[in-house]
């Protein structure tokens, strides 16, 4: 789709690093803001003296992407201990950085200001970790799902009702990847996709910023499965989803989220059996406890994360939802020995 605009310098050397080893993708970042335990004055910024310029009314604890600009340094501090854990690709903290999902928040204001610093914020960290080792890292503008879903009725009583629109979601991820482009972001990761329909809408989104720019980037694209069914949440297989995506060609699809790496495995067996690009996995570490909490340690995910490795399926490995920074060194360590995945050509 963007085969006729050049590729960004990122592109080549992403590829170079890929050819050589499984390159490695941060972990959780709300697992590590959850445990700076911030009020809302530290959320507005009144308590860091970075006073957001952004005025709502709505209370703001929560909104962790509002943090790239009322705590840049506790931001900025949790992106480079991931670089220095192993990761290769660390993502923004932007996650829900569109105006569809900062209308909770009454931040749509605040989009543009939150994608840029959010990609500036991580190239400070990971320039900060290669002066001290020499290896390069690449920004990933995380792109979130949003809270809507343009498949299916919010209303048990009106199935042909939708919350958002297709072009509603469009003109958010337009607006939300220009900025991470802006910002300096290397790739464009669409993640945690539950609705594919909202996932095209990104893909558009994405290669419209990308003819804006000039430049293509690399594109990951990043599926959860959320449930026993093995299905994502608008009803797709993973084989299905490859297909619904396949005309972006993006740089690597996986999945993410939902599920921890064990119960991830055979939806990612299947998913790497069809699609002609990278596979990346990060799984959560394990499934959360009834407190709503991770109890599956470092080494635990690891060993379950080289599996994946030592079966050929991986390209890109990390963590989502409950994993640290020392299970990112973990997974670093356990595939370290495994070759990537070979990538089958496009027919």
């Amino acid at each position: 789709m963007t085969g006729r605009l050049p590729q960004s310098p990122a592109f080549a050397a992403l590829d170079r690093a890929a050819a050589e080893r499984i390159l490695i993708l941060d972990g959780a970042m709300g697992t590590q803001i959850q445990q700076l335990r911030l009020g809302e004055d530290d959320y507005t910024g009144r308590g860091s003296g970075h006073v957001c310029r952004h005025h709502s009314d709505h209370p703001q604890q929560g909104n962790n992407d509002l943090l790239v600009l009322t705590q840049p340094q506790a931001v900025e501090e949790i992106h480079y201990r991931y670089a220095m854990a192993g990761a290769d690709i660390v993502e923004t903290n932007t996650f829900s950085a569109t105006t569809i999902a900062q209308a909770d928040y009454g931040m749509q204001d605040a989009v543009h200001d939150l994608n840029v610093e959010g990609a500036r914020i991580v190239r400070r960290a990971l320039d900060r970790a290669t002066a001290q080792d020499g290896r390069p890292r690449f920004v990933a503008g995380a792109i979130g799902p949003t809270n809507r879903t343009a498949s299916i009725s919010p209303d048990v009583n009106n199935p042909g009702y939708r919350a958002v629109t297709f072009d509603d979601l469009r003109v958010a991820y337009l607006q939300q990847a220009r900025g991470l482009i802006e910002g300096g972001a290397d790739i464009l990761l669409i993640e945690t996709i539950f609705d594919t329909l909202n996932a095209k809408a990104a893909i558009f989104a994405c290669i419209q910023a990308m003819e804006a720019h000039g430049q293509a980037l690399p594109l990951m694209i990043s599926g959860t499965i959320t449930d026993a069914s093995g299905r994502t949440l608008s009803g797709q297989t993973p084989t299905a989803f490859w297909h619904s995506v396949r005309h972006a060609r993006p740089w690597s699809v996986g999945l993410n989220c939902a599920l921890g790496a064990s119960a991830m495995r055979p939806h990612l067996a299947e998913l790497a059996g069809v699609a002609e690009t990278n596979i990346c996995a990060y799984p959560n570490a394990g499934l959360p406890n009834a407190f709503g909490q991770y109890d599956e340690g470092p080494q635990d995910t690891a060993v379950q994360v080289a599996e994946f490795a030592r079966e050929g399926l991986v390209n890109v490995v990390g963590g989502c939802c409950g994993t640290t920074p020392d299970h990112i060194r973990a997974i670093a360590e356990a595939v370290a020995q495994f070759t990537p995945r070979k990538v089958p050509e496009y027919a």
